[in-house]
C-alpha cells in the first residue's frame, strides 16, 4: 500500500481495464495513488497490470474512497450498482460516453444513488485496451459531470482536477444531447465516407491526401463499442441526423439542378456555413486562438523526420501539433506542423534557412 497523498483519494479501484481505465490508472499511478484493477477479462486485467496501471485487488485490501466503472456501456448501472452495495462508504463514478439511462437506472435501483456520480472525460483515441493506455490522456481535456449529491460532487470534482482535466457540469440530458453532435455524429459521418473507400479503384486511393485522411481518422474505432453508445443514445443522435439529412437534402437538390437559378447560391451557403461553424470549436482548429500551419516537404528516407524534430526543438519552437501525410510509393510526405501565428513567419525563414522545402502555409 502506499501511503498518504494529497490527492483527493489515496485509493481508487478501477472497474474496467480498457482505454480509458488503464489510463486513469496509469494517471493516478503517478499521482501516488493506490490503485486496483478488476476486469472479466483475465488477459485484459493482466496486460493493464503489465503496463503499471495498478494491481488486482486483494482480500488484504481495505474498501477504496472512489470506485470508477469503465466497462462497456451495456453493463455500467449493473456494476455500478454492485459497486454501491459492495464498498458501502465509497463514491463510485463511472466514465461511459451516454449518461441520461445510466444515471436513470441506478437511481430507480438503489437508495445509494447519492453516492453513485455519472461522469464523461472528452477524451479517447481510435484504438482501445490498455496498450493504447496513457497517463496523460484527460490532460486539458474536458470531463463532464452529473451532479448528484453535493458532497460526492464536490470530491469528484476535485478528482478530475487533480488529473488535469477541465470539470464540466450538465444534466444526463444535456450531456446526450450534446456529445451526439460533437462526438456520435462525427463518428456516424467518418464510418459512412471511410466506407465509400470499400469499391473505390487504387488509383483513386493512391490521390488520398489530408481531406480524406482527416475525415475518416475515427472510422478505425472499435465498431462493437460503437454500436453500444449509439443504441444507448439514440434518440439523440436520430435528431441531429435528421437534421444532417435536410442539410444533405440540399445540397444534392443543387448538385443535380446545378445550373438552375440559386442553385450555386445554395451550395455557397452550406460551405460558408461550415466555416462559421468550425470558427466556434475552441482551441487551435477554431478561431478562438491564433494558429498558423506550415506544410515541410520531407523526403522519404531515414531519420528525416527525426532531424526535422530535433531542429525545431534546438530552436525552441512550441509545436502546438503535427501531424503527418505520405501516401504508399511517394518520394517524398509532409509534416504539417501547427504553431502560434506570432511565430510562423520566423519559423519558416529557419526552415528555409536550413534547406527545407515549404509546401504551403494556412491560417
Amino acid at each position: 500500500m502506499t501511503g498518504k497523498t494529497k490527492q483527493p483519494f489515496s485509493y481508487v479501484h478501477i472497474v474496467g481495464t480498457g482505454l480509458l481505465g488503464t489510463s486513469a490508472g496509469l494517471a493516478l499511478r503517478e499521482r501516488g495513488v493506490e490503485v486496483t484493477l478488476e476486469d472479466v477479462s483475465p488477459s485484459s486485467l493482466s496486460l493493464a497490470e503489465d503496463y503499471g496501471a495498478g494491481t488486482r485487488r486483494s482480500v488484504e485490501h481495505p474498501d477504496p474512497e472512489l470506485v470508477i466503472v469503465a466497462t462497456p456501456p451495456d453493463v455500467v448501472a449493473e456494476v455500478g450498482l454492485r459497486a454501491l452495495e459492495a464498498f458501502p462508504t465509497a463514491i463510485v463514478i463511472d466514465v461511459a460516453s451516454v449518461k441520461a439511462g445510466i444515471a436513470r437506472d441506478v437511481a430507480a435501483s438503489s437508495s445509494h444513488s447519492a453516492r453513485f456520480v455519472p461522469t464523461h472525460p472528452m477524451a479517447g483515441r481510435e484504438r482501445g485496451g490498455a496498450v493504447s493506455g496513457r497517463s496523460d490522456l484527460f490532460t486539458a481535456r474536458p470531463w463532464i459531470i452529473c451532479p448528484q449529491d453535493s458532497e460526492a460532487t464536490d470530491a469528484v470534482r476535485a478528482f478530475i482536477v487533480s488529473l488535469g482535466a477541465l470539470p464540466v457540469e450538465m444534466s444526463p440530458e444535456e450531456h446526450d444531447d450534446a456529445v451526439a453532435l460533437m462526438s456520435h455524429i462525427p463518428q456516424l459521418v467518418s464510418s459512412l465516407t471511410a466506407a465509400r473507400l470499400q469499391t473505390a479503384p487504387e488509383t483513386a486511393l493512391g490521390l488520398a491526401g489530408g481531406g480524406v485522411r482527416d475525415v475518416t481518422r475515427i472510422a478505425q474505432s472499435d465498431p462493437a463499442l460503437w454500436i453500444q453508445i449509439m443504441a444507448a443514445n439514440s434518440l439523440p443522435i436520430a435528431e441531429h441526423l435528421r437534421a444532417l439529412r435536410d442539410d444533405l437534402d440540399q445540397v444534392l437538390g443543387a448538385l443535380e439542378k446545378v445550373d438552375s437559378t440559386g442553385s450555386k447560391k445554395k451550395l455557397a451557403e452550406a460551405l460558408s456555413a461550415g466555416v462559421r461553424g468550425v470558427s466556434r470549436l475552441p482551441g487551435k482548429h477554431g478561431t478562438s486562438t491564433a494558429f498558423a500551419s506550415l506544410i515541410v516537404v520531407i523526403d522519404d528516407s531515414p531519420g528525416e523526420l527525426a532531424r526535422l524534430l530535433t531542429q525545431l526543438g534546438e530552436w525552441g519552437v512550441n509545436l502546438e501539433d503535427l501531424r503527418l501525410e505520405h501516401s504508399p510509393g511517394a518520394e517524398v510526405g509532409f509534416a504539417d506542423l501547427t504553431v502560434g501565428k506570432d511565430v510562423v513567419s520566423g519559423v519558416e525563414a529557419q526552415l528555409r534557412d536550413a534547406g527545407w522545402r515549404i509546401a504551403g502555409e494556412r491560417s
